[in-house]
């Protein structure tokens, strides 16, 4: 049995979660007439706080739509240096926008509203029009840490001073709001647009919502057909996002425990080095002589346990709902025996 902690994306529909497929009600989504979909969007945009959501196939579209609509090409975006939307997404924000970026070197991902003030370009034709800011929450290469609600909304105050639009890259808010005992509605209030993937512990097979006000979505619609995002009978696709909704929520704590009890045993291994504090699902953490990334996660998939190098020093681990009590167990009985 593979025990894959490479990513959460690795999770498979429930039996219940297919059920909810089969059975789910379609129609021509691109025509708006996909009963399922609308329904979908409509309950995460309400969740929110928001008027409006559109549905796409990942979160890189719903992330890259929303930079799109928010900016002019030529424009220049702030983001934290570890950012998906800057490292992971093939470049989209120039490709897609025309837009350049200005990274941030954050704390575990975050950034603070003082940076963003100091980031923001003058008035001058010579520089860049500062016109986006993009936050991530959690931070994935940041350990999968979360932002308090009162940093990111001194952010939002630095926005609306100097006229900028703030978006969120949320693939896995949902671990966020269960960690820091936050609420959807709070991140309605500070965010122009929201992007909340449903792929990742909320375990449905394809899909990530992008959220807004009805101007800014109907623009994100027109932008979703131009990418290439627009899809028929997506209904089957929205009632596991429905079905994740209102059932996987929650349970994203038991991933927070599991992931922390992985932690308490990792570091008390001599070859484990510097980990970022785990605060969510995601561990994130040095490898020391006599290994490797490389050769840990070589070693560990001996038995059967996958991981993800993510740099020459760096091993990652997710945990996620296909990640059970009793594989956690056998996670750390196999840490504790390598030597």
């Amino acid at each position: 049995m593979i025990i894959d902690l490479r990513s959460d994306t690795f999770t498979k529909p429930s039996p219940e979660m297919l059920e909810a497929m089969f059975t789910a009600k379609v129609g021509d989504d691109v025509f708006g007439e996909d009963p399922t979909m609308n329904e979908l969007e409509k309950m995460a945009a309400e969740m929110f706080g928001m008027e409006a959501a559109v549905f796409c196939p990942s979160g890189t579209m719903t992330n890259q739509i929303a930079i799109k609509v928010h900016t002019q090409p030529g424009d220049e975006v702030i983001c934290e240096k570890l950012s998906h939307v800057y490292i992971y997404e093939g470049g989209g924000i120039a490709f897609n926008s025309g837009c350049q970026v200005k990274t941030i070197e954050g704390n575990y991902g975050q950034i603070t509203a003082a940076q963003v003030q100091e980031a923001i370009n003058p008035a001058d034709i010579h520089k860049a029009a500062t016109s986006l800011v993009s936050l991530e929450n959690t931070t994935n290469r940041g350990g999968g840490n979360c932002y308090e609600i009162a940093d990111m909304q001194l952010i939002k105050e630095v926005c609306l001073q100097n006229n900028l639009r703030l978006h969120l890259d949320g693939a896995r808010l949902f671990n966020a709001l269960v960690a820091k005992q936050q609420t959807p509605l709070q991140y309605g209030e500070i965010f122009d647009s929201i992007s909340i993937c449903l792929s990742k512990g909320l375990g449905t097979p394809v899909g990530s919502l992008l959220l807004g006000n009805k101007t800014y979505i109907k623009k994100a619609r027109r932008v979703r057909k131009v990418f290439g995002g627009g899809m028929r009978q997506a209904g089957y696709l929205a009632a596991a996002g429905i079905f994740a909704l209102e059932n996987n929520v929650e349970r994203l704590a038991q991933d927070h425990i599991h992931a922390k009890q992985i932690e308490a045993i990792l570091v008390k291994k001599d070859f484990i080095g510097k980990m970022m504090p785990v605060e969510t699902n995601i561990l994130i953490f040095e490898v020391l002589a006599p290994y490797t990334p490389k050769t840990l996660a070589d070693e560990l998939a001996k038995f059967s346990i996958l991981c993800m190098v993510i740099s020459t020093n760096q091993l990652r681990m997710v945990t996620h709902l296909d990640v059970t009590k009793a594989m956690t167990e056998q996670i750390i009985e196999v840490i504790n025996n390598i030597a």
